[in-house]
């Protein structure tokens, strides 16, 4: 049996997405966890469903995933010089529920995208967005994947030196962080 479970949000709904593929190298470079990512593929945030039909049970479940995991990954992409928008609605969604998941959790932020700063921007949005949340956001090391679509090997392994050690970094940060 694993000795932590740690969930993982991707910002991007993609088949391929270099920041799912991220996640999942993190988990591996974490060592000892029972590792899955969640579904963000959620319905719009919309007030008036919400008052309709409630807070929807993917939404819940997703909360309770997070509450129940010792620690949380999030990788977003950057659009438009921000995280994308299903990071953001998920965020919102569990804004809504009636637990408060996030608190005092400790969560490892990184990006991949295929620009030159990696998602840089996204995340440092990202991290603001967080804040109301009041989790144990990680300040290092960043990562932020630059031309993430040429990064990993036929095999989902990051191949760059420089990457695999500052990921191997934060992951042992983030283990550290867990056992404090």
């Amino acid at each position: 049996m694993a000795k932590y479970t740690v969930l993982g949000l991707s910002g991007s709904l993609r088949k391929a997405s270099t920041n799912t593929k991220l996640l999942h190298e993190a988990a591996r470079l974490f060592e000892d966890c029972a590792f899955s990512v969640a579904d963000l593929n959620l319905p719009l945030y919309d007030g008036d469903f919400e008052s309709a039909e409630g807070v929807p049970q993917a939404v819940q479940t997703l909360a309770e995933d997070i509450a129940a995991a010792d620690a949380v990954l999030i990788s977003t992409p950057e659009y438009n010089k921000g995280p994308s928008g299903v990071l953001k609605n998920a965020l919102d969604w569990i804004s809504r529920t009636s637990t408060r998941p996030w608190s005092g959790k400790p969560v490892a932020v990184m990006s991949a995208a295929a620009g030159r700063a990696g998602g840089e921007r996204a995340q440092m949005v990202l991290r603001g967005f967080m804040v109301p949340f009041r989790p144990r956001i990680l300040q290092g090391p960043e990562i932020h994947l630059a031309d993430s679509g040429n990064q990993f090997d036929e095999n989902g392994r990051l191949t760059g030196e420089v990457y695999v050690r500052e990921l191997t970094a934060l992951m042992q940060a983030l283990s550290a962080e867990v056992d404090r």
